[in-house]
């Protein structure tokens, strides 16, 4: 016959749950808070950089529109979606950053349009390339702007930033509008072709105005050649945003010797102008494009001048700045773009996130001691309340009734769960719980005093 054997509690079993429960409880709070204040750090903090933004270029088939599409295609690598929009230039790029309610992210803006203006609340993330001022006439040996006092001049068209700065340069010379010289919007081929026809007696050509082809035609018609600012250093000086540069000789066609001598031109540059809320990585990629496209060898300029950090109107961004000097972070030369953007990000989280799970970790502990401790202090106010009323003066019904409740307490007791960490609690308790039923059956049995002075004694 089988022998019998007595069944052994499992504790681990029979005890888990309160503890799991306690332990939830108190974990849960603390757990949500932590969260949300992470989320909130991330959120406002170092939110993720967009996957969408929206720069101001210029016209459709412009100079500003082929290099932005360049820019599209380098960031498109990157999962980043560059929308582009056509503008008249400069002038209204400029409008459109300023304006809050325009939803653009940079543009590209020419310099000398910014004058009168606050564009304080813009930065730059560095010049990219040049758009000299070529002024072709009619005749011989000019060198100066103010020889053209009293004639007929194509400054560009209406909002472009060729004819902003065309007519800043003029007001240099005393040449302003309403007086004796006729300023005419024309601008590209068509002020070229007016200037061949005899319809105007100069023509200031700028960015788009001014390509290769253009000048190498208008250089070989007889009775137009182009202007030698001869002043030039000093334009730079009155100008802030204008650099001098120069055309060798045969640099438009080696063949032919065109120019036949070194040309001096003043040019303004163009720069990627942004709103401060540009994500640092997006500054990032906007500048690795930049030199993607710019830093090639070009009619006027060096292999690896632009895209350049020298601040013009606007101050150059730090993200720019910190590019600049040091080019790509660890990360992001090692990893692709967004997943070095969410690596990036943790990093930075490190510090407050100790900073909030440390004193959270100490905080649990406690919060679990006082949770199982207070479920047998709870107890201890109904055995103070029925020791008090034993040692009043009581009849035989109010003990039977005081009894009963002593014994409601005892059941509940016999159902309670605790974790077997805090189980000398609980035995302490069931004592004091004997003690008071000790009283209530015979009030002068027990010597030693209330449980209190038990559990406490005097010294």
């Amino acid at each position: 016959m089988k022998r019998y054997r007595p069944h052994t509690p499992h504790f681990l079993r029979d005890h888990a749950h309160p503890v799991w429960r306690d332990l939830a409880l108190t974990s849960l709070p603390i757990l949500f808070l932590f969260v949300l204040a992470v989320a909130a750090i991330v959120w406002l903090v170092d939110p993720a950089p967009p996957r969408t933004i929206t720069m101001s270029v210029g016209p459709r088939d412009s100079g500003f529109m082929q290099a932005a599409e360049e820019y599209r295609k380098i960031l498109a690598r990157n999962g980043v979606h560059l929308k582009l929009l056509e503008s008249d230039g400069s002038v209204q790029n400029l409008h459109r950053l300023l304006d809050p309610k325009q939803h653009v992210d940079l543009a590209l803006v020419q310099g000398g349009v910014a004058d009168g203006v606050d564009t304080s609340s813009l930065m730059s993330l560095g010049s990219v390339f040049y758009v000299p001022i070529v002024v072709f006439y009619r005749g011989h040996g000019m060198t100066q702007l103010s020889e053209f006092d009293g004639k007929r001049i194509a400054i560009g068209r209406e909002g472009s930033g060729t004819r902003m700065l065309s007519l800043k340069l003029l007001a240099a010379n005393g040449i302003v509008p309403g007086g004796d010289t006729a300023l005419l919007p024309y601008d590209g081929l068509q002020a070229a072709t007016e200037l061949v026809k005899g319809n105007v007696d100069a023509a200031l050509l700028s960015g788009d105005s001014a390509t290769r082809a253009l000048m190498t035609r208008l250089l070989t018609i007889p009775g137009i050649a182009v202007m030698n600012f001869s002043e030039a250093d000093a334009y730079t000086r009155l100008f802030p945003y204008l650099d001098e540069i120069d055309l060798p000789p045969g640099v438009l066609d080696l063949r032919r010797t065109m120019p036949p001598e070194t040309v001096h031109l003043i040019s303004p540059t163009v720069e990627i102008v942004a709103r401060p809320s540009l994500h640092p990585a997006i500054s990032d990629l906007i500048v690795e494009a930049a030199q993607e496209v710019h830093g090639t060898a070009g009619l006027l300029q060096r292999a690896g001048q632009f895209p350049s950090p020298v601040a013009h109107e606007y101050p150059i961004s730090e993200d720019a700045t910190r590019y600049y000097k040091s080019g790509k972070s660890f990360l992001y030369r090692n990893l692709p773009f967004w997943l070095a953007t969410v690596t990036d990000r943790m990093l930075f989280l490190l510090l407050p996130v100790a900073v909030l799970l440390i004193p959270g970790l100490r905080l649990i502990p406690a919060l679990f001691r006082w949770r199982v401790r207070s479920r047998i202090y709870r107890y201890y106010g109904a055995l103070i309340a029925i020791e008090r009323s034993v040692m009043s003066d009581t009849t035989a019904d109010e003990r039977q009734k005081l009894i009963a409740e002593l014994d409601k307490i005892e059941e509940s007791l016999n159902h309670l769960r605790m974790p077997l960490a805090y189980a000398d609690g609980f035995y302490v308790l069931r004592e004091h719980v004997n003690f008071v039923r000790a009283h209530l059956n015979d009030p002068h049995s027990v010597k030693a005093g209330s449980f209190e002075e038990l559990a406490h004694p005097r010294s």
